[in-house]
This record gives structure tokens, C-alpha cells and sequence, in this order.
């Protein structure tokens, strides 16, 4: 049986963020224009899936392993297919899913993130 990301939800991901010495390492896998957009207000490790190509073969070298990672995207579903491939890659990573991604997150955290 495959590993699955564990879901955090926008409130959880916002408590966490509180926290200054224990934040999780965030990876955004939208696209640049999504970003553009809606830029998510904390530091990100940006990683489009459509350029992973690009970044694959360094993905270690990116990802500090004492990190927890929070993966996120638009709504929460490319997010969730990367943090499924990188537990699986048995790299030994603690993974989350931003449950519904930064629409979600503009919805029920931060309002001044636009929904796009």
C-alpha cells in the first residue's frame, strides 16, 4: 500500500505558521502565473510540476530532511499527487497536503490572498 500526505487544513497550516521556530518547509507546485496571482504569504520552495524536469534530479539538495513539509497548490490536488510521489520516494520526509490549497486558504485564513 502506497503512503498517502496527511491533510492540514488552512486553519491548522496558520496555527503552525505561528510558530516562528517551528515552521515546515512549504513547497508550492503551481505554475508561475499562479503565483503571480496569489502568492502565498509565508516563504515557499517553488516547484511548478510542469517544470519538474528541471528540478527533479536536486529535489534532495532543496529539501533540508529535518524539515516537515506542507505541500500546496490551487485547490489541493497537484499538491496532494507531489506529496504522494515524495513519501513514496521513502526519503524519510513527515508530508502534509495543504487541504484545498490557497483557495482554501484565501477563503478561510487571509482574504487579501486573491481567489483566482
Amino acid at each position: 500500500m502506497k503512503a498517502i500526505p496527511k491533510q492540514l487544513s488552512p486553519s491548522d497550516l496558520n496555527h503552525w505558521l505561528q510558530k516562528p521556530n517551528q515552521h515546515p518547509l512549504l513547497i508550492d507546485v503551481r505554475e508561475e502565473n499562479e503565483l503571480k496571482i496569489a502568492p502565498f504569504p509565508f516563504p515557499v520552495i517553488h516547484l511548478p510540476l510542469s517544470q519538474s524536469s528541471d528540478w527533479i534530479e536536486n529535489l534532495p539538495e532543496l529539501m533540508p530532511k529535518a524539515k516537515n513539509i506542507v505541500v500546496l497548490c490551487h485547490a489541493g490536488v497537484r499538491s496532494w499527487q507531489f506529496g504522494s510521489w515524495l513519501i513514496n520516494q521513502d526519503w524519510g520526509y513527515e508530508v502534509w497536503n495543504l487541504n484545498g490549497g490557497i483557495d482554501a486558504w484565501s477563503s478561510s485564513v487571509d482574504p487579501s490572498v486573491p481567489r483566482y
